[in-house]
Formats: C-alpha cells, sequence, structure tokens
C-alpha cells in the first residue's frame, strides 16, 4: 500500500490532486423545541413572579408602616404615661419590668449621646414619619445611640428628653435575604412546571419525529402512533399520520410486485428473442449487433431494478479491501484500463457487502465510459481511502476531462447524462443516481468534484466499523 493513503485528501488536493468535495456540509442544528418552550415559559413564569414580589412589597409597604408606626406610638405613650404616674419608688420598678418583661430599656438622654438615624429603605423611614406626626416633631427614631445597635425612640416627659429601645423586629420590615429566598422558591418552581409542560408539549412530537424516521427507513411497521391519546388535535395528527405510512406501505409492496413481474415478464421474452437470434439469424455481424442489444436491454432493466431498491437495508461489518477488489475484478480485465488502490489493510466500514460491491461497480464503469483518455485511449483510475475520526473517507477518480461545474449538483439526478461528451455513450442515465442512494441508505454520505489535474473523482463518507 501506498504512504500517500495517509495524506489528508479530504481537505487539501494532494494524493489523488482532488478539489475537496462538500461531505461535510449539512444544515446547522437549531435550537430543539423542548427547549425553545421552556425558555420561553420560564421567561414568562419568572417574569410574572418577580413582578408579584415587586407588586406585593410595593402594596405591603404602606399598611406595614402604619401598623408598625402605631404599635410604637402606643408603646411610647404607654410607657410614658406608666412613668408619669408612677410614684419615685414604683418607677424604678416599672422600667425593670419593662425591660425584663417587655425588652424595653427607657434612658435618659443626653446631649453628648451619639445615634444614626433610622432611615435604611423606604419602609422605615414611612415609620419615622409618621412616628413625629403622632408623637411630635422633636420625635427621633435611630438604629444605634452610642454605638449600641437596636430601634431607639426619642420622646419627652415633662421636657425632659428619654430613650427608648426596643428590638427593631418590631417594624416588621423583610429583609432582602427573605425576598431573595421567596423568589428562588417561586423560580425553582416556576421553572419545574415549566420543564414538566415543556416536555408534556414535545412528547407527542418526538414521538412523531420518531415515527417519521422509522418511515423513512422504510420500516412501516414501527411507526404506529396512539390513535386514543386524550388531546383532539394529536389524535387526529396520529390518525393523519398512521393513514399515510399505511398508504406508503401498500405502495411500497406495489412497488416491489410492480418491479418483480417487469422483471419477469421482459426477461423471458428477452431470453426467447435471445435463442432465436443464435439459432435464426445467418448472418453474423447481424446477430452480433442484436446480441449486442438484448445485452443492452437487460442491463437497462438491471439498472432500474437496482434504483428502485426499497430503503430499508441492514447494514453489517463490511471488509472495504475485500468489496473493492470483487467490484475491479468484476469489471473485466481490459487492457487499457489501468486501476490503483490506495487503501490501508483491514479497512472495515458499516454497509451492505453486495450494495458496497455495486457503488464501486457503478463508479468504476462510469469512470470507464467516460474518463477515457482520447489521445492514448487509456483509463486511469485512482481509489484511496483513509480513516478518519468515527468514518472512513474514500476517493475514486478518473484523469478524463471531468464535468462542467454547474452540472456537479445534477450529476446525481436520474436519468441525467452530463455534458455533450458524456452522452455519447449509451445508459440510462441512472448509474450515479444509484451510488447516491445506496450510500445514503448506509448512513453515508456521497459528493462529487473535479480534479485540479483533470478528472471526475467521486468522494464517499462510510460510517466506519469498529473493532
Amino acid at each position: 500500500m501506498s504512504e500517500e493513503s495517509r495524506v489528508p485528501f479530504e481537505t487539501e488536493p494532494a494524493s489523488l490532486e482532488t478539489l475537496p468535495a462538500p461531505l461535510e456540509m449539512r444544515p446547522s442544528r437549531g435550537v430543539s423545541l423542548f427547549w425553545r418552550t421552556f425558555f420561553f415559559l420560564s421567561l414568562l413564569l419568572v417574569g410574572c413572579t418577580v413582578a408579584w414580589l415587586q407588586t406585593y412589597r410595593s402594596l405591603e409597604y404602606e399598611p406595614r408602616a402604619l401598623q408598625s408606626a402605631n404599635q410604637l406610638a402606643s408603646l411610647v405613650n404607654l410607657s410614658r404615661a406608666a412613668l408619669v404616674h408612677s410614684d419615685a419608688i414604683a418607677r424604678v420598678s416599672l422600667i425593670k419590668t419593662l425591660a425584663s418583661e417587655e425588652g424595653l430599656r427607657i434612658a435618659p438622654r443626653e446631649p453628648t449621646d451619639t445615634f444614626r438615624l433610622y432611615n435604611v429603605d423606604a419602609l422605615s423611614r414611612n415609620v419615622a414619619e409618621r412616628l413625629r406626626a403622632r408623637l411630635g416633631p422633636d420625635t427621633l427614631v435611630a438604629r444605634e445611640v452610642n454605638s449600641v445597635p437596636g430601634l431607639w425612640i426619642g420622646f419627652t416627659i415633662d421636657d425632659d428628653p428619654y430613650w427608648l429601645l426596643t428590638d427593631p423586629s418590631r417594624i416588621g420590615s423583610v429583609t432582602g435575604t427573605t425576598w431573595l429566598i421567596w423568589l428562588g422558591t417561586a423560580a425553582l418552581l416556576s421553572l419545574t412546571g415549566a420543564a414538566v409542560i415543556a416536555r408534556l408539549i414535545n412528547r407527542p412530537l418526538k414521538k412523531l419525529s420518531f415515527a417519521a424516521g422509522r418511515v423513512r427507513e422504510g420500516d412501516f411497521d414501527a411507526s404506529q402512533l396512539n390513535e386514543a391519546v386524550a388531546t383532539s388535535e394529536i389524535r387526529d395528527v396520529n390518525i393523519g399520520f398512521n393513514r399515510m405510512a399505511q398508504r406508503l406501505s401498500k405502495i411500497e409492496q406495489d412497488r416491489a410486485l410492480m418491479l418483480a413481474g417487469i422483471s419477469h415478464d421482459l426477461r423471458t421474452p428477452l431470453a426467447r428473442l435471445r435463442l432465436e437470434t443464435e439459432l435464426s439469424v445467418s448472418d453474423a455481424v447481424a446477430r452480433e449487433h442484436m446480441s449486442a442489444d438484448i445485452d443492452q436491454v437487460n442491463a437497462i432493466i438491471d439498472k432500474f431494478l437496482d434504483y428502485a431498491r426499497p430503503d430499508h437495508i441492514k447494514t453489517d461489518r463490511v471488509n472495504l479491501n475485500q468489496v473493492v477488489d470483487a467490484a475491479i475484478f468484476s469489471t473485466g480485465q481490459d487492457p487499457n484500463t489501468h486501476i490503483t488502490t490506495h487503501i490501508p489493510p483491514n479497512t472495515h466500514v458499516l454497509g451492505d457487502a453486495v450494495e458496497l460491491q455495486r457503488v464501486f461497480t457503478n463508479l468504476i464503469e462510469n469512470a470507464i465510459r467516460y474518463g477515457r483518455n482520447a489521445d492514448s485511449g487509456l483509463v486511469r483510475i485512482d481509489i484511496a481511502a483513509k480513516a478518519k475520526d468515527d468514518a472512513v473517507l474514500v476517493k475514486l477518480r478518473d484523469h478524463g476531462h471531468g464535468v462542467e461545474p454547474e452540472q456537479l449538483a445534477q450529476l446525481t439526478q436520474p436519468f441525467f447524462r452530463g455534458d455533450v461528451s458524456r452522452s455519447a455513450a449509451t445508459g440510462t442515465g441512472l448509474g450515479l443516481a444509484i451510488v447516491d442512494r445506496a450510500i445514503v441508505r448506509m448512513g453515508g454520505r456521497f459528493a462529487l468534484a473535479n480534479s485540479s489535474t483533470g478528472g471526475l473523482a467521486a468522494h464517499m463518507k462510510l460510517v466506519r466499523a469498529t473493532a
């Protein structure tokens, strides 16, 4: 085997001097319907949750501020009244009782006291304003006095200033951490609900996609969908799809029966014509031409049958070296045809051995028919292969004149014969179409490209068989 087989011929015109074929061109995969549905549902639910929480917070501030201000004002007024109407001995006992039982601390307010106003958020500022409205404009609401944190309320008793220290939780403000926990919980529940809804919506579509893939592979029995689902729209789609699959299955059976009948009904009279020709035609030249015409009709029937083969085939591990050697042997030993192979030993692919041999036979016959050198009458064909990742890349090229670039995409169309120089040969125009269909049925890809030094090259990407 030549060292040229290890040259990266897929992307560089190196070993067989062939321009790269578009084997990797395929439509880019977008975001799946499940993720699109999940994203939009999540966006909607999270947006609604955030809007609801913000609305709740906005509507909650006013009544919460009013309630907290009223409670604090009542607390200050009650403490003031108790201190005013108690004697000196009872006042000390009252202050101790308030501190131990109610968590209230009352202390004189000194001119040297330092404090920080309680204005941490909109709620605290609102409460402070309402307390000043209830208790007087000289009322102070602080969150720290002399570096001691708490809820400090400055008030007066008989023109004497006092501090009342109580728990800041009496204002009842909800901290940012609490709001964050609420928001996170609501978002998590929303996302979980969105995922469940998206999965329920996309489950019938996923089943439909799987069934469509089975129909594409020709497996009509495994493509039946449930016609008893609860959703009326999905039920109608499933019923319509099942009827379509049944009709396609019937058409496929009718086609196979028709092809078998055509093969039998045409080959029988052709066999009689061949026998009659051999026995009744005395002119050797005429007999030879008639036999050639009968052989051509037989070949045309074979091509039609090959092209109309069912799409569903079973792939197996195939030795590429043996398939190529068998295809070369089946084309005969023409002294004017030189075929060179550069295939690493023991190269295995997934496919059908008969189909794969038919592919290489058609490509070699096509190269012999159209790639002959007009001056020398010789046909040179190069076949190379290399393994790359999970695929085997194969290239077969001739050294003829190639085709017009605008005709490359049409060569795999049924009954298309290429330019005028190539249409001089007889045939059905199905050879490359058969090759393309067979490779696709085996899970591969097929493309054609002109060689940089003349001739046409066939590029194949086959599934690599693991050991």
